[in-house]
């Protein structure tokens, strides 16, 4: 884990907002991605679909980023 270094407890009430408020905004976005995902795949968009849903693991993949930045800012 990585360890962060804050200058004061003020950053880090912000930051662990930020955090929150990031991983939140990112799952809508990503629960959007699949129901268009879903979308192309129904009207047979098959290349469509593959973009779309490559879009929903990385945005799956920064959210568990932010989650484990989140944990470690806890001193997790």
């Amino acid at each position: 884990m990585m360890e962060v270094k804050i200058v004061n407890r003020d950053e880090k009430d912000k930051l662990r907002v930020l955090l929150g408020y990031w991983i939140k905004h990112n799952k809508e976005h990503g629960d959007e991605f699949r129901e268009w995902a879903e979308r192309t795949r129904s009207s047979g968009e098959a290349a469509l679909h593959k973009e779309l849903i490559g879009a929903v693991e990385e945005i799956d993949r920064v959210n568990a980023s932010l989650a484990r930045a989140l944990e470690s800012l806890d001193g997790g």
